[in-house]
């Protein structure tokens, strides 16, 4: 199979920099995402929260038809307890019930601070097979007082009445056990409702601090 060569001499840099990269089929291979598609639509910070939920209509949050997707952009969270899971989970009725029913699929890859073990598994022990549980995007995260999770969960079209809810997540976490942590996860919510809102929270204890942001990304 032949390789494609990359002209880096028609790759603007400092335009790619100020607007955010992508990746498509395209000559050079790569496309931007214009700074004006992606729209801040609320900002949550932590304060010893057992819970934090986004709901459409609810204090200025759209999580509708507006945008065909959505990300939630989490920022040094921290757990009130050690080695606690941070999770989530989609609503159809605005908040009154977070169950929806997933399927999904959980890589995970680590290295410690002595530089004695690494690790790149499937987890078996926190993918869902049509499983109505909150669904973990970053397990054992460490609560000492530099240690903190941060990432992107995207949500695509949740208003959608004909298809299910795709979502897939990056985190990146620094472990309990003084490991760092990166945590994917990718899946669908088996639901053809709209989803309306979506929480957080750890598998124990209170969101200590943190800030998420939600996003609206415009259709290109």
């Amino acid at each position: 199979m032949a390789l494609t060569k990359f002209n880096f001499n028609s790759f603007d840099v400092t335009s790619a920099a100020s607007k955010g990269l992508g990746f498509n089929a395209s000559a050079n291979g790569f496309s931007t995402i214009d700074s004006t598609s992606i729209v801040l639509i609320k900002t949550i910070t932590a304060s010893s929260d057992s819970t934090i939920s986004f709901v459409d209509g609810s204090s200025d949050v759209v999580l509708d038809n507006t945008y065909p997707v959505y990300m939630f952009k989490f920022i040094n969270i921290h757990p009130g307890t050690d080695d606690k899971n941070f999770q989530f989970n989609m609503s159809v009725d605005t908040g009154s019930n977070y169950n929806v029913t997933k399927t999904t699929t959980v890589f995970k890859a680590n290295h410690d601070e002595g530089d004695s073990a690494t690790n790149l598994t499937y987890d078996t022990g926190e993918d869902l097979a049509q499983g109505t549980g909150f669904q973990t995007l970053g397990n054992g995260v460490g609560a000492d007082n530099d240690q903190s999770l941060s990432g992107t969960l995207h949500l695509f079209n949740p208003s959608d009445t004909t298809f299910v809810k795709h979502f897939m997540s990056t985190i990146q976490y620094y472990a309990f056990n003084n490991y760092t942590n990166n945590f994917y996860v990718a899946g669908y919510g088996n639901t053809t409702s709209a989803v309306d809102a979506v929480q957080f929270k750890f598998s124990g204890g209170n969101i200590d601090s943190g800030t998420i942001k939600l996003y609206g990304i415009k259709d290109s």
